[in-house]
């Protein structure tokens, strides 16, 4: 009898734990299907029709995914992130680990007020940071071109159809270091302080310790910032959109997909073939950031 008693009341207890649990996750669910799942249904719903003169919306299947396929400013734009992802990423992150080792290892004076500067960037609005980098970059006010002026060397025009991309991912460098830094040295500070204390007792220098034990140990929080980067630069907007009032004629309004989906949508009012455009960029990202993992993942499981 005493035994059929406690099973009920488990059982009773599990039950109230499931309702508690529904009760605090269906407020999530409501907010995540109204914001995320009911507005990308309604995108894919919108790209699937075109928009005619004579006859308004009509149902066209996948007729603008294949025109964004043949579309020569989307594969522009594409292949202008591809070019943003594998110079400015690795810059970025080499950064952001070296900033990451220095702190950790202790050695570095006033490390927590280090630690802010470096993180400080991130915490300025996107728009005021390009804004400010875009005054700086000016060719006739610019402190740069005027500092390089007083030195004899002319201005270096930093904001020309050349030379926009390079300044756009200084940008992003100079926004997202101290981000990827504070990510990676949290992974680092996780790492028994005995490891290092051992590999000291059997002479390893800083460097040694640093490439043996540390970068080692901190794989999955370097591919997660890896992963971040890929879907930062193919969702690069912000920046480009904000230079390209600044230098028009340097940053056409298809310099990156999502600023051309962006002008498809609001200038040219054509919001089904920017839908399609958007599922394109979504299903690209996707697939990098997914090779990405299965190669870094396979490699770990071959060490």
């Amino acid at each position: 009898m005493s035994l059929t008693l406690n099973r009920r009341r488990a059982k009773g207890l599990h039950s109230a734990q499931t309702r508690a649990a529904w009760m605090l996750v269906i407020p999530f669910l409501v907010v995540f299907a109204t914001m995320f799942l009911v507005p990308l249904f309604y995108s894919a719903y919108l790209s699937m029709f075109t928009s005619q003169l004579v006859g308004g919306e009509v149902f066209s299947a996948f007729a603008n995914y294949s025109r964004a396929l043949s579309d020569p400013s989307f594969w522009g734009g594409l292949s202008r992130v591809a070019l943003f992802l594998f110079i400015q990423v690795p810059i970025m992150l080499a950064a952001s680990l070296f900033f990451a080792l220095a702190l950790d290892s202790g050695r570095v004076r006033g490390g927590k007020i280090a630690r802010l500067l470096i993180f400080l960037p991130y915490a300025v609005p996107g728009v005021v940071a390009t804004l400010m980098w875009g005054y700086l970059y000016g060719n006739n006010f610019g402190l740069i071109a005027q500092v390089s002026r007083s030195l004899g060397l002319g201005s270096p025009e930093l904001l020309s159809p050349d030379k926009v991309l390079g300044s756009t991912m200084n940008i992003v460098c100079w926004e997202f270091v101290g981000y990827n830094m504070i990510i990676l040295y949290a992974a680092l500070r996780t790492i028994p302080r005995e490891r290092y204390e051992a590999a000291e007792i059997d002479g390893a220098g800083q460097l040694r310790i640093a490439w043996s034990i540390k970068i080692p140990a901190v794989k999955q929080a370097l591919l997660l910032t890896v992963i971040f980067s890929i879907i930062g630069s193919f969702q690069l907007f912000n920046e480009p959109n904000l230079l390209y009032n600044i230098a028009p004629n340097a940053i056409g309004t298809d310099f990156t997909p999502n600023l051309y989906a962006y002008s498809v949508a609001f200038k040219n009012q054509d919001i089904n073939y920017a839908a399609a455009i958007a599922f394109l960029l979504g299903a690209v990202i996707v697939i990098i950031s997914v090779v990405v993992q299965t190669i870094v993942n396979r490699k770990e499981r071959e060490a």
